[in-house]
C-alpha cells in the first residue's frame, strides 16, 4: 500500500497530535502481516485522488462485510490469530533444509490459508477480489500425503518406501531386545524376589533385606541412590550389546532418510515461496482493511468524498480520541460543523471553548481520508493536501530548555519554510506566551502572510482583532451564548471547585458559527470567571473596558 514515492505528508507530531496515531493504534490487527502493512501505509497525495477513491471503495465492501457477516468475521479473525510470520523460513527453503518445526510452521500456515480462502469464497463478492489467495493445495499435499488436514507435521513413513522399511527393521529389533530384557526380568523375579518396573530397573530401600541381594545380581548394576534408597538397572547382556549395536546403525541410516526427504521438501517449498509470499502480503493487506471496516463501524465513521478542489468540509465531525475519553465518563461528544477553503480561518472563543479540539478534528478527519480511513462524520469532503502540519503548545520544548514562545517560533519557521501549494495549517493561540500587544501584532501578520498563500490556514486564537482583516472567516465558538444562566447559577451554588467546572462544560455549546460584520464580543471568559466566583466589581470593571 505504498503510495506516490516516499515524499511525507506530516511529521510524527502532526500524526499524534491530530489523532491519526490514535487511530492507528486502535486498530485491531490480528496478523503479522497486517502489522507490516500498518507500519508500512503512506498517505495519498494530489493526484492520487482515483486511487485514494478505489481504496475507500474497498473499505466500504469490507464494512457492510463486516456488518452483514458476524460469523464469518469472528472466523476470519481468530484464523488470522494464529498466523506467525514464517517468510524468512520461506526463503531460506531453497538453500537449506528446514527442520521438521519449521515445515510444521509451513504446513500450518498453509492450513490457515485454506481456512482464510475458504471464509473469502463463502463471503462471495463481498470481500474485494484483490485478497483471494493463490491456491496452494499442490503443496499442502505434499506436506500432508496422508490429506488429514491436521495441524501436525512428522516425517510419515508415506514420505519414502526406504524409511518406512527401515522403521520396520527397528520395530522388530526393539521387540527383540524387549523379549530379551523380559526373560532376564523374570529370571530374577523367581530366584530373588526382586520385581523389576517396566523399564527394567527398580527402587530397594535401604532398611529393606533385598538391599544385599541385590547388590550381589550380576544382571543388576546400582545406578543411583540417596539416604533412603538404592536404584539398581537390568545390565545389558552380550545379545543385548548385539541388537543395540544393529540398532543404531539402523538409526543413522533413518536419520540419513529423514535428511533426505526435508531437503526435499524444503525444495518443494522454496519452488512455492513467491505465491507463499504473495499470499502472506495479501493476508496482510486484507488484515489491515478487516481491521479499519471494524473500526470505522464501531465509530460511526463514514467514507468521506474526496474532491479535486481542495477543500475540507467537515459535517457533525467528532474527535475521535476526545470522544472515547468523555464515553468513558458517560458523557456525550458535541459534533462540530466546518467548512475550509484556501485562505484563513479563525476561531475565537473562550479558553474552555474547545477551540484547540475544533483544530484537531480539522487535522484528524483530512488526515484519515488521506491514509484511506472512514472518518467520524456525518459526511464529509475533503480534497488532498500536499503537506499537513500542526502547531500547538507542547511539553517537550520545555524540556529542551526552550521557552515555549522560543520552540513555538521554531515550529513556525519550520512549517512556513516546507509549506507549498495545497497546504493544510492549523495553527493553535499562536504568541499567546509572550506580551498581548506583541503578540497581537504577530498574529496579525502572520494572518495577512497566510492570506496570500493557496493554503487552507485555521488558526485559534484570543485575539478577535486578527480576524477583522479583509477576508479572514471567523469562526466562533457559541459557547454560552444560548444558556439560561439563571438555571446554571442555581446548579452552580452548591457545587465544589472542580464539580463547577464540570457543570460549566455541560452547558457549554462546542458547535461553530460564522461571525459576520455586526460583531458582538462574547463575553464567555467573564461569565465564567464570574461563575467561578470571580467578584462583581472585577467583572463590571471589565465590561467597561471592553466598551
Amino acid at each position: 500500500m505504498m503510495h506516490g514515492s516516499n515524499r511525507r505528508l506530516a511529521n510524527v507530531k502532526t500524526r499524534t497530535e491530530t489523532g491519526l496515531e490514535y487511530v492507528m493504534n486502535k486498530l485491531d490487527i490480528n496478523t503479522p502481516f497486517g502489522q507490516k502493512v500498518r507500519k508500512e501505509t503512506r498517505p495519498f497525495f494530489p493526484g492520487q485522488e482515483q486511487e485514494l477513491r478505489a481504496e475507500l471503495d474497498k473499505v466500504q465492501q469490507m464494512v457492510d462485510f463486516v456488518r452483514e457477516n458476524e460469523k464469518l468475521v469472528g472466523r476470519l479473525s481468530e484464523t488470522f490469530m494464529m498466523m506467525k510470520d514464517v517468510s524468512y523460513t520461506i526463503e531460506r527453503s531453497g538453500s537449506s533444509a528446514l527442520s521438521v518445526v519449521e515445515l510444521y510452521e509451513i504446513k500450518s500456515l498453509l492450513l490457515n490459508m485454506r481456512s482464510v480462502a475458504k471464509i473469502c469464497g463463502d463471503a462471495g463478492t463481498q470481500v474485494p477480489s484483490e485478497y483471494m489467495l493463490e491456491d496452494t493445495e499442490e503443496l499442502l499435499d505434499a506436506l500432508d500425503p496422508r490429506h488429514d488436514r491436521l495441524n501436525t507435521f512428522y516425517i510419515y513413513d508415506d514420505f519414502s518406501e526406504t524409511l518406512a522399511d527401515l522403521r520396520k527393521q527397528r520395530k522388530g529389533l526393539e521387540i527383540q531386545i524387549r523379549k530379551e530384557q523380559k526373560a532376564r526380568k523374570e529370571e530374577i523375579r523367581k530366584t530373588y524376589g526382586i520385581v523389576l518396573t517396566p523399564k527394567f530397573d527398580v527402587v530397594i530401600p535401604r532398611s529393606s533385606d533385598l538391599l544385599e541381594k541385590a547388590k550381589n545380581i550380576s544382571n543388576l548394576e546400582a545406578v543411583s541412590e540417596d539416604y533412603m534408597s538404592v536404584t539398581f538397572e537390568l545390565t545389558k547382556n552380550e545379545a543385548v550389546y548385539a541388537l543395540s549395536g544393529q540398532m543404531e546403525e539402523l538409526n543413522t541410516a533413518i536419520d540419513a532418510e529423514e535428511t533426505i526427504i526435508r531437503e526435499k521438501l524444503s525444495l518443494r517449498v522454496s519452488e512455492f515461496a513467491d505465491v507463499l509470499l504473495a499470499n502472506c502480503e495479501k493476508i496482510g493487506r486484507l488484515d489491515f482493511t478487516l481491521a479499519k471496516a471494524v473500526y470505522a463501524d464501531a465509530h460511526r465513521c463514514v467514507k468521506p468524498e474526496i474532491a479535486d478542489e481542495h477543500v475540507v468540509e467537515i459535517t457533525e465531525g467528532r474527535q475521535l480520541q476526545v470522544e472515547d475519553i468523555l464515553l468513558s465518563k458517560d458523557k456525550t461528544y458535541c459534533p462540530v460543523s466546518i467548512s475550509l477553503r484556501d485562505g484563513v480561518t479563525c476561531i475565537t472563543g473562550a479558553n474552555m471553548g474547545g477551540k484547540t479540539i475544533s483544530l484537531k478534528l480539522c487535522g484528524l478527519v483530512p488526515i484519515l481520508a488521506q491514509y484511506g480511513f472512514f472518518v467520524p462524520c456525518k459526511e464529509a469532503r475533503i480534497g488532498l493536501s500536499n503537506y499537513m502540519q500542526i502547531l500547538i503548545g507542547d511539553s517537550q520544548s520545555v524540556e529542551r530548555g526552550l521557552s515555549s514562545f522560543g520552540s513555538e517560533m521554531e515550529e513556525l519557521k519550520e512549517i512556513l519554510d516546507n509549506s507549498r501549494e495545497r497546504s493544510l495549517l492549523l495553527i493553535d493561540e499562536i504568541a499567546s506566551g509572550t506580551n498581548p500587544v506583541e503578540g497581537l501584532a504577530l498574529t496579525r501578520s502572520l494572518v495577512d502572510y497566510l492570506m496570500e498563500k493557496p493554503y487552507i490556514s485555521l488558526i485559534t486564537t484570543h485575539f478577535e482583532a486578527a480576524c477583522e482583516e479583509p477576508g479572514v472567516t471567523n469562526m466562533q465558538v457559541r459557547g454560552l451564548a444560548d444558556v439560561d444562566f439563571n438555571r446554571l447559577d442555581s446548579e452552580l451554588r452548591y457545587a465544589n471547585r472542580k464539580e463547577r467546572i464540570n457543570i460549566i462544560g455541560k452547558y457549554m455549546d462546542y458547535r461553530l458559527y460564522e461571525v459576520t460584520e455586526n460583531r458582538e464580543i462574547p463575553k464567555d471568559a467573564l461569565n465564567i470567571a464570574k461563575m467561578l466566583g470571580i467578584g462583581k466589581e472585577i467583572i463590571d470593571g471589565a465590561k467597561k473596558y471592553l466598551k
